[in-house]
């Protein structure tokens, strides 16, 4: 499963969101996401994976964008 699908699957889970209302390109701050609770997400992600996400990286607003940075976090962990 990719970073992307495992995404989808947690915020899901955790919220009750539609995998599908939450593309790939879509905006998670416009498909019913506040600020607060994406936060929670990204602590959730952080916690998910084990990795710290930096905090100038809480721009992202795509899963395509947080699933390619924590595939970078994650490969730079284990170089």
């Amino acid at each position: 499963m990719s970073s992307l699908e495992e995404l989808q699957l947690l915020i899901h889970d955790t919220y009750g969101l539609d995998a599908a209302a939450l593309g790939p390109v879509a905006s998670m701050r416009g498909s019913g996401i506040d600020s607060l609770t994406l936060v929670e997400f990204l602590f959730a992600v952080e916690d998910k994976y084990g990795i710290a996400i930096p905090t100038e990286s809480s721009k992202v607003d795509t899963l395509t964008e947080l699933a390619a940075l924590i595939d970078k976090l994650r490969a730079s962990q284990t170089a």
